[in-house]
């Protein structure tokens, strides 16, 4: 197991991220994080003690009702009441990994120390975390501005020891799994509630989630190329280097170079370089035009990851309390624009790898373009080959460019029109776990036609590099040589996907 990972609100890494969400890392608080922490926080009560003034959301209602003053006796009445009226979320409830994300993302935050809560706050987080305590989280019902109001407020219910929780194997009451694991529920003060519900935290998890899963595919898709480009035998030109050099876009290098590297020393290559043994002058577009698409989703991901590094370590609450001049300031930081249209950029890049990936696939089964056997079966007729898969990858690119549609230009006001617009980050984050699936189902296709096509050309033998990925496809899928189902196979190679197995070979 990791070391425990210190949390400062300042230096959080993808790196950690996984190790926690996946590796069982532990957290912790760092001490200079509780001192920064502490220190806003007595300015909140320095403010509560001595001033009569309306502070929004510490002593006045919140949203609409931000006019609303509250007595100084019901604001730990106040905070409650948020946390309870706010956990109305609807639909399945987030993943394990999305919930421990979402866990580790808002502890972060609060102990960048800008929010104006104890450090025992953070501390419940961390201990929830350390001892496996998931809060049921409802998946549907933020509009991603205030922050994504109702997930993060099923996730303090559980804190405060109500709401439902998953822990060991079970599912339960929240206060039932604080007790099983030995954890103390918080009492909210002044401000706490709204601390833990105001912030980008779900929508920023599962986007960093999907940006994860998404780097893989964008590798998986380089492999699936220098295989298709074999198996249908593409010309090599189109991947040199110095067509990359001349319009300098970096991902357009990448995949360049790494389907160069994987096809170095292909017999097929070798078989059809004179115009003798192959007349084609170009190839379509699907594969002669791969480093320029798939350039253009890589270049697209770095932009994600830019603005999700960026929210990893940032101060999305309101109001935020600056312990050097005691000043305590309404803005908007919990709005999650960023966010959503980065969501949707990431979006339109899954659109586009999982379309491209099926016109290499119907390349390679239709007779009047590969050069092989219809179907990629040398008994067309008796024999429906690989016809079937190629329908099924048109119909998930058919849904994945549906769900590719933009969320981020969308807003429906709410809370009587005080948070008149809003980013739908959440839902444009939500919609990209199907894309991932459906993008990993086209991918795992291409690689079994890809492979299959290969073996047609035998005795002939793909590049070293990418001979590594078809037998890493045949150690799961036997060559089709009569019809069988292929769900089995297709469900396999998705597996080896996530798994990254096929990205490590470029990596």
């Amino acid at each position: 197991m990791s070391a425990t990972v210190a949390l400062t609100g300042n230096d959080l890494t993808f790196e950690q991220l996984e190790q926690v969400v996946f590796g069982g890392a532990r957290v912790g608080l760092d001490p200079e994080a509780r001192q920064r922490m502490e220190a806003s926080r007595a300015v909140v009560e320095r403010r509560l003690a001595a001033s009569a003034e309306a502070i929004y959301g510490i002593n006045t209602g919140f949203g609409e009702l931000a006019m609303v003053r509250v007595p100084a006796d019901q604001i730990r009445q106040l905070q409650l009441n948020l946390v309870r009226s706010h956990a109305c979320g609807v639909g399945p409830p987030l993943s394990e990994a999305e919930v421990r994300a979402m866990m580790l993302l808002r502890a972060n935050t609060l102990a960048k120390g800008y929010s104006g809560v104890r450090p025992v706050v953070v501390e419940t987080l961390c201990a929830m975390l350390n001892a496996g305590v998931h809060p049921v989280v409802p998946g549907q019902g933020s509009v991603g501005a205030s922050g994504d109001l109702a997930p993060l407020a099923h996730l303090a219910l559980v804190m405060i020891g109500e709401g439902e929780a998953f822990f060991g194997m079970g599912r339960m009451s929240g206060g039932e799994a604080l007790r099983r694991a030995g954890i103390a529920p918080l009492v909210l003060e002044a401000k706490e509630g709204l601390a833990l519900l105001n912030g980008t935290q779900t929508m920023l998890a599962l986007l960093v989630l999907a940006l994860r899963d998404a780097e893989i595919l964008a590798d998986t898709a380089d492999v699936a190329t220098a295989l298709s480009l074999d198996a249908l035998r593409g010309s090599p030109a189109a991947f040199d280097e110095r067509l990359a050099a001349v319009r300098p876009h970096p991902g357009h290098a990448v995949t360049s170079r790494n389907v160069t590297r994987l096809n170095r020393g292909s017999a097929i290559r070798e078989s059809h370089r004179s115009p003798e043994r192959d007349p084609r002058v170009q190839d379509a577009y699907s594969l002669r035009c791969a480093p320029q698409v798939h350039g253009a989703v890589r270049d697209a991901l770095t932009a994600v990851r830019h603005t999700v590094l960026a929210e990893l370590n940032a101060a999305t609450d309101n109001p935020l309390v600056f312990a050097d001049s005691g000043e305590i300031l309404s803005g908007g930081n919990f709005h999650g624009q960023a966010l959503a249209m980065a969501a949707d950029q990431l979006a339109v890049a899954l659109a586009v790898l999982a379309g491209i990936s099926e016109r290499r696939i119907e390349h390679m089964t239709n007779p009047a373009t590969s050069q092989l056997p219809a179907f990629l079966t040398t008994r067309p007729g008796l024999n429906s080959g690989f016809m079937m898969p190629q329908i099924v990858a048109a119909a998930l690119v058919a849904e994945t460019k549906a769900l590719a549609t933009p969320h981020s230009v969308d807003s429906i006001p709410t809370s009587g029109n005080q948070e008149d617009y809003v980013s739908m980050g959440m839902g444009a984050t939500r919609r990209l776990r199907q894309m991932l699936e459906n993008v990993t189902c086209v991918l795992a296709i291409e690689l079994l036609c890809a492979c299959q096509g290969i073996d047609l050309l035998a005795p002939l033998t793909t590049g070293e590099q990418a001979a590594r990925a078809h037998r890493l496809v045949r150690s799961v899928s036997a060559r089709l040589d009569e019809d069988r189902s292929l769900a089995a196979d297709i469900a396999t190679v998705t597996r080896l996907i996530r798994e990254g197995q096929f990205a490590a070979l470029v990596r």
